[in-house]
């Protein structure tokens, strides 16, 4: 789809429709905030599982298995949304899978017996989330002007933290520390536990609504599926068989391939590390991802005035290296209370890392191929997202520590961080086509 020229304080559809696509970030951060970091997968650790070590294999390898199908179907279904037009319907349904399976994990019983139930559901909606989220991110660049792009994408990414800060505190307070849950769940089979599960669902459905609503899409093109995916497919193998040509955006796409699969797995057991290393409580969980959100919140925005001053390469390195530091000092940690110190700190690098990353892209990137390049970029963050949760899994077992497990995480950053070193960060000229620059509105 072309692009027409718009002014660049000018949002396309509406104030309220890129709002509300804001707000859908506010409404799924809830189920990788919730269900997979902080509060489902401790209780599967913990309560399904027969033990603690067996448990976090076990989650473990099945976010391989959620991470490797997210690499598969991404580009494949991205290929036939970017040819057929729309995007909006790939969203409705991956949404759809997500609330449904992630809402089902309600049957899952603290018994052995259900750990195949739970992970079959937690793997379904994993992946449904993720593939929905890669629609979802390509929208942006449609409804706003190449100016503005960074600060929409700033203000939703900090909205999804409030969003799975907000259903943490639900949680927290209406069902799992209260002596007294809701509608009088049975506290002997975990049903206070096991009901952030429909919580979340319900959550997300709420507050997605607005999206489908008011959001305005791309129109269809007409084009078959089956043409859409072999056209979209053949453009990725041109792009993949001459990314030699761009070695220094090859080298920063693979240093982000290791940082990101570190902070995918950062996020997937940061919950099952604090239960099961420190005895955490469900509750305690929570207020630790509580605590945590907010952090990462103040995190993402101080360093955005960083970026801007120093460069993201910069920024993204600094990050990596507080992440490296403080996670190297969790591991080592003995005390709860040490925990907490050092996992707070941690937050403060979560979200900068992020961000960053996307402003380095628009650095690199040719103007000419920015598509193709954005395309690569969201690739990189999820061809291997399978790489950490399998090897802290093999740790894991090997060793028979968490700890062990663990460390592996801080080997990606540290991967990551030297392979970023050699990366030319230099902007290449800032031209766009389709949208203009409004007068003291540079692109």
């Amino acid at each position: 789809m072309t692009r027409q020229p718009a002014p660049a304080d000018e949002a396309r559809g509406g104030r309220a429709g890129l709002f509300a696509w804001c707000l859908y970030d506010f409404a799924n951060s809830a189920f990788p905030t919730v269900v997979i970091t902080f509060v489902f997968s401790a209780y599967f650790v913990r309560a399904v599982a027969a033990d603690v070590e067996a448990g976090t294999a076990a989650w473990g390898q099945a976010m391989a298995i959620a991470g490797l199908a997210t690499a598969v179907l991404s580009p494949v279904l991205g290929a036939v949304a970017d040819r057929s037009g729309r995007r909006k319907p790939w969203i409705l349904v991956c949404s759809a899978i997500c609330i449904l399976a992630g809402g089902g994990l309600w049957f899952v019983r603290p018994d052995p017996s259900y750990v195949l139930l739970g992970l079959t559901l937690a793997v379904i909606a994993s992946i449904a989330f993720e593939v929905g989220t890669v629609f979802y991110n390509a929208m942006l660049p449609d409804l706003v002007p190449p100016s503005r792009i960074g600060r929409w994408s700033g203000w939703a990414w900090g909205i999804g933290y409030l969003g799975g800060l907000l259903c943490l505190v639900v949680a927290l307070f209406g069902l799992v520390m209260t002596p007294t849950p809701l509608f009088g769940l049975d506290k002997a089979t975990s049903e206070h536990v096991r009901a952030v599960a429909p919580l979340t669902a319900i959550w997300f459905a709420v507050f997605a609504l607005p999206f489908f609503v008011l959001t305005p899409d791309r129109a269809a093109t007409g084009v078959a599926p089956w043409a859409a995916a072999r056209a979209g497919l053949g453009r990725i193998w041109h792009t993949l068989r001459h990314l030699g040509a761009e070695r220094n955006i090859a080298r920063f796409l693979v240093a982000r391939l290791f940082y990101t699969d570190a902070l995918n797995t950062l996020f997937a057991f940061g919950g099952i590390y604090a239960a099961g290393t420190f005895g955490m409580g469900f509750d305690e969980v929570i207020m630790f991802g509580i605590a945590l959100n907010v952090t990462a919140g103040l995190g993402a925005g101080a360093f955005g005035w960083i970026d801007d001053r120093i460069g993201p390469k910069p920024t993204i390195l600094i990050a990596i290296l507080g992440l490296v530091l403080f996670g190297t000092a969790v591991l080592l940690a003995e005390s709860k209370s040490w925990f907490w110190v050092f996992g707070l700190a941690i937050g403060i690098f979560v979200g900068p890392a992020q961000a960053a990353s996307r402003s380095l892209m628009a650095h690199l990137a040719p103007p000419e191929r920015e598509s193709e390049m954005f395309g690569l970029f969201a690739l990189s963050g999820k061809a291997t997202s399978f790489m950490g949760p399998a090897l802290l899994a093999w740790a894991t077992l090997a060793f028979d520590s968490q700890r062990a497990g663990m460390a592996t995480i801080i080997v990606f950053f540290a991967i990551g961080f030297a392979i970023l070193l050699g990366v030319d960060s230099r902007r290449r000229p800032a031209t766009r086509q389709g949208w203009t620059a409004a007068p003291g509105h540079p692109i």
